[in-house]
């Protein structure tokens, strides 16, 4: 059965760790992803994790496990504590037969396919997601792709979630996340619990990319769920 793909857009809050391992997951469960990334989410991306994204000349593999950007970086070490190879990500209950593929607009471009209702998707995930992008997309500016295609998901009743990583939180803030999950959205903020037997940073991250994958249904074995 193919499976409609997913969009991935990355903002320019902390947290971009997050966003890496989700992709990660998408793929690894079969999904095709189409991934897009602001100016800001990339500034963050290269500051948390010291990997380098050209969003002009966008190169897959540097977010990827056994990337290009592998070996010192932030992103690799913080893989290497849990256990992670690229021979093994180790983030599914089965197998789902093969991997998704990665498809890249970038976040000006009016014209990909994900701009318009008509492209399918299983639905769109903006992690993180900045309160700049939650306050465009809120108040319908859509002054970029990231803005047009979550306000594609929410005008067509598709799953849209946003992954809010801020705190303290302003009355304008907390404004924006209600008006949002009024208009249909998940607001699932960047909260991972310490129950499941925390051992390191990645089960920590592996906390919330679970519950970001429990929304579309998608089963995975990256955390020991309350009761087991």
């Amino acid at each position: 059965m193919n499976k409609k793909p997913i969009i991935l857009a990355m903002t320019g809050a902390s947290g971009s760790i997050y966003a890496v391992r989700l992709l990660e997951v998408l793929l690894a469960a079969g999904y095709d992803v189409h991934l897009t990334i602001s100016s800001a989410g990339r500034l963050v991306i290269e500051q948390e994790l010291d990997v380098s994204v050209d969003l002009d000349n966008f190169q897959a593999d540097k977010l990827l496990l056994g990337g290009a950007d592998s070996g010192d970086s932030k992103l690799s070490m913080l893989r290497q504590s849990a256990g992670i190879s690229s021979d093994d990500s180790n983030v599914l209950a089965h197998g789902t037969g093969r991997p998704g593929k990665i498809h890249y607009h970038h976040y000006e471009d009016y014209m990909a396919p994900i701009a318009s209702g008509s492209f399918l998707t299983s639905g769109m995930i903006i992690c993180p997601c900045s309160s700049g992008s939650l306050a465009g997309i809120v108040n319908s500016l859509s002054e970029n792709l990231i803005h047009r295609a979550a306000h594609v998901h929410l005008k067509e009743r598709r799953k849209l979630v946003v992954m809010p990583r801020e705190t303290p939180l302003s009355s304008l803030q907390l404004d924006c996340m209600k008006r949002i999950s009024d208009a249909g959205a998940v607001v699932l903020p960047a909260s991972p619990g310490f129950y499941h037997g925390v051992k390191t940073i990645q089960d920590l991250v592996d906390f919330v990319v679970g519950r970001i994958c429990d929304q579309f249904e998608i089963q995975h074995s990256l955390i020991r769920r309350w009761g087991e």
